[in-house]
């Protein structure tokens, strides 16, 4: 998987005229990141840190899960502000250790496991199985590099749900599924994780996980490769300093489902916050 996802990552980085040079003998930064609506933020919000308030040119780039832990291991990736440990990327962070530096925790309190709205009867992953019709035999997952999606497939072993299909997809087919099954109020189970939006749009639960195979709350953290401190010490500190709440990432969240500028919503973000930027910049 990693080098299928490294292979991309370089293909990628050429198409876009990127090099392996030191980040701060040019200028420039790049932040990798997973196509998830609490790491687009996040990253959007950090890029216009580092260009607006730094003076930095930086280029985001969008992989998959492994290709993102990766480009920050072999050095062709600066940083990423999106890794969920210790449970979600620790096949990750293990084939990585002493490749990569930890920034430290970026948010508190995330959790990630298989979700049903409130008007779903059961509670428990135990119950699936005997309800398998009723949610047409699926499990709507994103794609397919995910650590949810590892973890829902040690679920599925672990629960013996042997009537149930997990699908691949996207951040964005994920959502659109749930929203379609809320409308017409049919059940939906997906895998699904916060901090994000969709728990501030419709009626959500977590289904109990006894065996906790999804592990307990989480947080989201803050990589760098190896030499950053060095190379552009300005950046390395503002990541090393850049912590925020989940409310303050949903508000972009929702900023970004109702405008397409994604950046321009990062902006208005750090204008209207200035005392917070004030602290992320600091020393």
């Amino acid at each position: 998987m990693f080098k299928k996802g490294l292979a991309v990552l370089a293909v990628l980085a050429m198409l876009m005229g990127f090099t392996s040079s030191p980040a701060g003998a040019q200028g420039r930064l790049t932040l990798a990141y997973v196509e998830w609506d609490c790491a687009v933020a996040s990253t959007n919000v950090a890029r216009a840190v580092l260009q607006e308030k730094l003076g930095y040119n930086v280029e985001t780039l969008s992989v998959s899960a492994a290709a993102m832990w990766q480009g920050i291991a072999t050095g062709d990736v600066d940083a990423m502000v999106t890794a969920w440990l210790p449970v979600t990327h620790a096949d990750y962070w293990d084939a990585t250790e002493g490749r990569v530096e930890d920034l430290g925790v970026l948010a508190e309190g995330a959790r990630i496991g298989l979700v049903v709205p409130e008007y779903v009867t059961i509670d428990s992953i135990e119950e699936l199985n005997d309800h398998a019709n009723q949610f047409r035999g699926r499990i709507t997952g994103i794609d397919p590099g995910a650590g949810i999606m590892a973890r829902t497939e040690e679920a599925m072993e672990e629960y013996n749900l042997t009537n149930m299909e997990l699908l691949e997809g996207s951040d964005a087919t994920m959502a659109a599924a749930l929203r379609d099954a809320v409308r017409a109020e049919d059940w939906i189970v997906v895998t699904g994780w916060s901090p994000h939006w969709k728990f501030g749009r419709w009626d959500l639960k977590y289904l109990e996980d006894s065996k906790k195979v999804y592990g307990e709350e989480e947080y989201i953290g803050k990589i760098g490769r190896q030499g950053l401190e060095e190379d552009a010490p300005d950046a390395y500190n503002f990541l090393k300093n850049f912590e925020w709440s989940q409310e303050d990432m949903a508000t972009v969240m929702d900023w970004n489902q109702e405008h397409p500028d994604l950046y321009a919503n990062a902006v208005r973000f750090i204008e209207e916050n200035p005392d917070l930027v004030e602290k992320w910049l600091e020393n």
